[in-house]
């Protein structure tokens, strides 16, 4: 079957200054992609592009056969929900959707009832009467989302749609994407947070620089790192001074948040730390003077997966992951 969306050597520039390179995409129906990278990767001006906002430079947007940017219909298939709230604060949620369902092209004797099933999907229909500039902020971005379904679009298009909500909104926002994907929605989801993309993502792309440098099903690409050694963060109970930066930067360690520090693996197992087991790396690093408070260890993840696809050096072509043979 042919994808929903086919993004083929799509390239873009601003004011001469590069923003996609070559980059090639494709998302089936009820299909979930979470697309990762740092700001200024170019996630948000490919979805300009895949709406239909703004003309590539070089290759082509396809949805379901059809360019966006010239085809109403292919424009109507997709469902952008930026990152930004898009809401009138004055009306009520249902009129909010009314607004929208009209600005959509829903005819009007089919508004009352579109409106009703976003109130379902989204699970805000005791909130329905409420205006929206009195909502909380985790109910303000699913009155958003559902403002971006309100056509029904088969391609559904969301840059950071759980960005500063509470973790109850999340799981609501989150329940409200796999409802769509049941029911054979095609979803790309633009997101910084690693647990929602392993939460919801059925593959994922690794975006640096303009270009797709790793891509593939999630499970292929977590399941290749599964021989490797485990990962370790050591907590400190203090910020380390010259001296015990210096010991855990020789241990294969790096700063990774407040108080926390990642071993890099940056030193190919030639770090005292790769050559020690948890107890021992802890004691050689106090007796260094380093006020270590506890070493975790856990299996690597997808952050450890995004680390290593945005410091590696470029391939010249994507890493794609083969999908997983099923179990026999």
């Amino acid at each position: 079957m042919a994808p929903l969306l086919a993004c083929t050597g799509l390239a873009l520039a601003y004011r001469g200054r590069p923003v996609l390179t070559g980059l090639d995409l494709a998302l089936g129906q009820g299909e979930i992609l979470a697309l990762l990278g740092p700001n200024g990767a170019g996630k948000t001006t490919l979805m300009r592009l895949v709406a239909g906002r703004l003309a590539p430079g070089a290759g082509t947007v396809r949805v379901a056969g059809r360019d966006p940017r010239t085809d109403a219909g292919a424009r109507r298939a997709v469902g952008w929900v930026p990152q930004e709230i898009a809401l009138w604060p004055r009306l009520s949620v249902a009129e909010n959707l009314g607004v929208f369902a009209s600005l959509a092209g829903v005819p009007r004797r089919e508004r009352a009832p579109a409106v009703a099933a976003m109130l379902a999907l989204a699970d805000i229909e005791t909130v329905a009467r409420s205006l929206v500039g009195q909502l909380s902020g985790g109910y303000q971005r699913r009155v958003n989302i559902a403002a971006g379904l309100i056509a029904r679009p088969a391609l559904v298009l969301l840059d950071e749609p759980t960005q500063g909500v509470d973790r109850a909104a999340r799981a609501a926002i989150h329940a409200m994407l796999r409802r769509l994907r049941r029911a054979g929605t095609a979803i790309l989801v633009a997101t910084h947070d690693f647990t929602e993309a392993e939460r919801l993502a059925d593959r994922v792309a690794f975006l640096r620089g303009g270009r797709i440098v790793r891509e593939g099903p999630l499970a292929a690409l977590l399941a290749g790192l599964a021989a490797g050694p485990p990962e370790r963060e050591l907590l400190l109970s203090d910020i380390p001074d010259q001296a015990a930066e210096r010991a855990l930067r020789r241990a294969g360690f790096a700063p990774d948040a407040d108080l926390a520090w990642r071993e890099t693996g940056a030193h190919g197992g030639a770090g005292t730390g790769r050559r020690l087991d948890g107890a021992a790396l802890l004691g050689r690093l106090r007796e260094e003077g380093v006020p270590v408070r506890e070493v975790r260890v856990r299996a690597p993840g997808l952050e450890a997966l995004y680390r290593d696809a945005l410091e590696t050096p470029a391939p010249a072509a994507p890493v794609r992951a083969p999908a997983l043979e099923p179990a026999r």
